[in-house]
């Protein structure tokens, strides 16, 4: 049975689920940042995963990506799985500016993390579940252009 990495639990807040993976979101309110986690069991390296799992998971990391964009306009999107200190696969879709305060370095392990407070997390969680919901509403519609 699939279960979240302690570490991924102590330092993230759950926003949904989609088909393959579990979507986190980093308590740290210096970074828009989110994490998917394939829901398998056991699985460590993204070449571990079925092929459509894998095709799913590009999918996933696709529409975070483009939901981060249109909410925050950031300059760049990093995507990254490290796994080095949390060795469940993991994805990274972090928004970066170039204002920042670690850019143009990676965000991993750059001073101390801010934790948001409660109403801000609460509103960032409803405006990503609020384009999820635009992004499927859109799919039924057939407005939406799934990734190539």
């Amino acid at each position: 049975m699939f279960e979240l990495h302690p570490r991924l639990r102590q330092d993230t807040v759950e926003i949904h689920s989609f088909d393959l993976s579990l979507l986190l979101m980093m308590n740290d309110a210096r970074f828009p940042w989110l994490i998917l986690v394939p829901a398998k069991k056991g699985i460590r390296e993204l070449h571990e995963l079925i092929p459509n799992d894998q095709m799913r998971l590009m999918e996933e990391i696709t529409l975070c990506s483009q939901l981060l964009e249109k909410i925050h306009t950031p300059d760049k999107i990093n995507v990254g799985a490290l796994g080095n200190l949390v060795p469940q696969l993991h994805i990274h879709v972090i928004a970066r500016r170039h204002s920042d305060a670690a850019w143009p370095g990676p965000v991993w392990g750059f001073g101390k993390p801010e934790p948001y407070l409660k109403t801000e997390r609460e509103q960032a969680i409803a405006e990503i579940q609020k384009a999820i919901e635009a992004a499927k509403v859109a799919r039924e519609e057939g407005t939406f252009i799934p990734p190539a």
